[in-house]
């Protein structure tokens, strides 16, 4: 953003757009909806064309964890911003113990909530789950470096 933020810029719901350094096509998420600290929950509908919708309009699903990752990075943006300080860059770095539950489709609407579980030093530990109308569809942990 080129102008300064003001208050009223950070009251939610937030679009991501000012929280992460994706843009459409490779932005998959769109506002923030919930924070508290070391946690928050993102909301995204899924667009017919997205690079990762198939054909029959399912969304493939190796993308719930990038789906994770960017809910994660707007949750530490947003935070980063609160505390007055630039965004810092994020970089996944690694997935485990993700379980896929179901699946999604163009016009689903998605609750990806994220918690940072550990810090250390530079690596953010986080506990991803991304639900549909309140069924767990995925989750898991994954680590990111900030720099």
């Amino acid at each position: 953003m080129n102008r300064k933020l003001t208050k009223e810029d950070l009251v939610l719901p937030v679009s991501v757009e000012m929280l992460l350094p994706h843009r459409r096509p490779m932005c998959l998420v769109d506002r923030l909806v919930e924070f508290g600290g070391n946690s928050g929950v993102v909301e995204t509908v899924i667009k017919p064309d997205d690079l990762v919708v198939g054909m029959d309009g399912v969304l493939d699903r190796i993308t719930f964890i990038e789906l994770i990752a960017q809910s994660y990075a707007a949750v530490r943006g947003y935070s980063d911003l609160l505390g007055g300080k630039d965004i810092k860059k994020g970089f996944l770095v690694a997935a485990k113990s993700i379980e896929i539950k179901g699946e999604a489709s163009a016009g689903d609407l998605l609750r990806i909530k994220v918690t940072t579980t550990a810090e250390v030093g530079d690596f953010n530990i986080a506990d991803g789950i991304v639900m549909k109308g309140g069924k767990a569809l995925a989750e898991g942990n994954i680590t990111v470096w900030i720099s």
